[in-house]
């Protein structure tokens, strides 16, 4: 890729969206600059790179024009180094597949957990627990489904979707633990826990893991901002 300033990613440690871009960076064995980004002042580096949404992660690729949006960089990086490590399924409708599945994990599992902390009383973080695990039984369909018997479901390697959820373990984790459930286990997602296992010991995804402490932070942050809803 050439020199290390080549490349920069605008983000926070915390943020599972940066995640996703550090984890397919990592996969691609692509050194970067990594440039912190405090989201309560945000700097005129990242207003002007993003200007419409205001928000990371950013990436900088030399004098290009930013690449927003974290499944938008995850195809673009892809595109631009196609013979390390793979990203996408090579075959059109496998692709469009992937892109279907990613949107759905963006836009009705996450903010799922978003529906969990904003819950005012049990009865509403109850609901929220049972749809989270509802869902968490679908994509185990769509891991049988995609990985065709083996380790991701990318198959024998971490592909597109694997980085698209699994960009989320670490929120997973601090969730599970905050609010005493499970969101994968034996009974419902078996596969998926076993995938689960292996995408935490998968150095890309090491290296791209937030801390507890970043994981704290950041939550209280959100607590603070968007206080949990009055019932």
């Amino acid at each position: 890729m050439g020199e290390k300033s080549e490349l920069k990613l605008l983000g926070t440690p915390a943020s599972h969206f940066v995640n996703r871009v550090q984890i397919g960076l990592n996969l691609k064995c692509v050194d970067y600059e990594f440039i912190d980004q405090n989201l309560g002042c945000k700097s005129d580096l990242l207003l002007k790179s993003n200007p419409v949404h205001k928000r990371v992660p950013i990436l900088l690729h030399a004098n290009e024009p930013p690449v927003i949006e974290s499944l938008l960089i995850l195809e673009y990086i892809d595109e631009i180094l196609p013979h390390v490590h793979p990203i996408l399924p090579r075959a059109p409708s496998l692709r469009a597949h992937n892109r279907a599945w990613a949107y759905f994990i963006d836009t009705k599992f996450f903010p799922l957990f978003e529906d969990l902390r904003q819950s005012p009383n049990k009865e509403g973080q109850d609901m929220a627990k049972k749809q989270i695990r509802e869902v968490a039984k679908l994509m185990e369909q769509v891991f049988v489904e995609c990985s065709d018997g083996k380790a991701y479901f990318g198959g024998d390697n971490i592909g597109y979707l694997d980085i698209a959820l699994g960009c989320f373990l670490g929120w997973i984790t601090f969730s599970e633990t905050l609010n005493n459930y499970k969101v994968f286990d034996e009974t419902i997602s078996p596969r998926l826990v076993e995938w689960a296992k292996k995408m935490r010991l998968h150095e890309a995804v090491k290296k791209a893991r937030p801390t507890d402490d970043a994981l704290l932070k950041h939550y209280t942050m959100i607590q603070y901002i968007k206080p949990p809803r009055t019932a």
